[in-house]
């Protein structure tokens, strides 16, 4: 819809060819460091797969669904999202208008600038139809949020079974809502934590950075740990399942994991510079208080008592 709303368009020359670094908004004068940074849209648009990941114990015959519905949801995700790129970038209007921070988005939210123009230049000064689409992507929002809730609550739900995360009496497997057959104190907990997250992005935007690039270290470096398990362990001892790549899966195991190194270091790198307190990259140290605190538990308590996954039966019986 974008480009059929934005005319006229950009040239398939200026989306396939043209190079910007915009150093008068971001202080980016390096190419090569405008390249690296621009791995983190690709970074942001391959989500959602882990999500087939936490659906398979609950499949016929997982071993081989579960690997085909990850591989089908990174190829949607990959398709769709390089269309959805490519439609905005068709409809860039004024490239350096973007960052003005006296725009309408005040240079801060360059996607949502991108539909302004596209409506208002289309319909004589009419924006209407741009915040009437913005609402739908705001509300789309909404709805992307709900999902991710419910794949948080579901991780505290399994991790609480085997005592992997403070208090996890409180939120264990047999604290499910007998109504609505949900966890639902573990869906309050996760919205709660959502809610403190993003009071501070309402007053500082680079919170809202640093809560992004953490989520993401988070979530795809925990997949850096079992893809080097892999790799370093002797072949005599794996028992592949009916989906197995065979021989190409040694080199994949490590171009993926090389992958997932290069792009969490990514996400720790400034993209605005000079550097201050208002354009500082403030995951890094986001990070380190996390691993802190982390790491901290389980060398003061955890380790003492933490065996790794409980059996449904055991845990059953723990209840009784």
């Amino acid at each position: 819809m974008h480009p059929i709303v934005a005319q006229p368009t950009k040239p398939v020359s200026y989306v396939f060819t043209h190079f910007e670094t915009s150093p008068e908004a971001t202080g980016i004068h390096s190419k090569p460091y405008a390249v690296i940074l621009s791995i983190l849209l690709s970074s942001y648009n391959l989500l959602g797969y882990d999500t087939a990941a936490q659906l398979t114990e609950e499949t016929k015959k997982a071993d081989r669904t579960g690997p085909i519905a990850i591989l089908s949801s990174i190829g949607i995700v990959s398709i769709f999202g390089w269309a959805y790129y490519l439609a905005l970038t068709f409809c860039i209007h004024d490239f350096n208008y973007l960052f003005d921070v006296n725009n309408e988005t005040a240079g801060a939210f360059v996607p949502a600038q991108i539909l302004y123009d596209a409506f208002h230049g289309r319909f004589i000064n009419n924006p209407a139809g741009a915040i009437v689409f913005l609402c739908i992507i705001w509300l789309s929002f909404f709805f992307c949020g709900l999902p991710v809730n419910t794949s948080a609550a579901r991780v505290v739900y399994a991790l609480s079974g085997d005592g992997g995360i403070p208090f996890s009496s409180i939120w264990r497997r047999d604290r499910v809502h007998q109504k609505r057959k949900v966890p639902a104190k573990a869906v309050w907990l996760c919205a709660a934590i959502s809610i403190m997250l993003g009071l501070p992005i309402l007053k500082l935007d680079v919170v809202y950075n640093a809560i992004v690039s953490l989520s993401i270290i988070g979530w795809v470096g925990s997949y850096a740990i079992p893809i080097f398990a892999r790799l370093v362990m002797a072949e005599e001892h794996f028992k592949p399942g009916p989906f197995y790549l065979g021989k190409v899966s040694k080199p994949i195991r490590l171009v993926a994991f090389m992958w997932i190194c290069f792009t969490c270091s990514t996400f720790l790198l400034p993209t605005t510079y000079p550097l201050q307190w208002t354009t500082f990259n403030y995951t890094s140290i986001a990070l380190a208080v996390a691993l802190t605190l982390i790491m901290s538990w389980w060398f003061l308590d955890a380790r003492k008592w933490f065996k790794g996954p409980v059996k449904e039966l055991e845990q059953q019986d723990e209840d009784i």
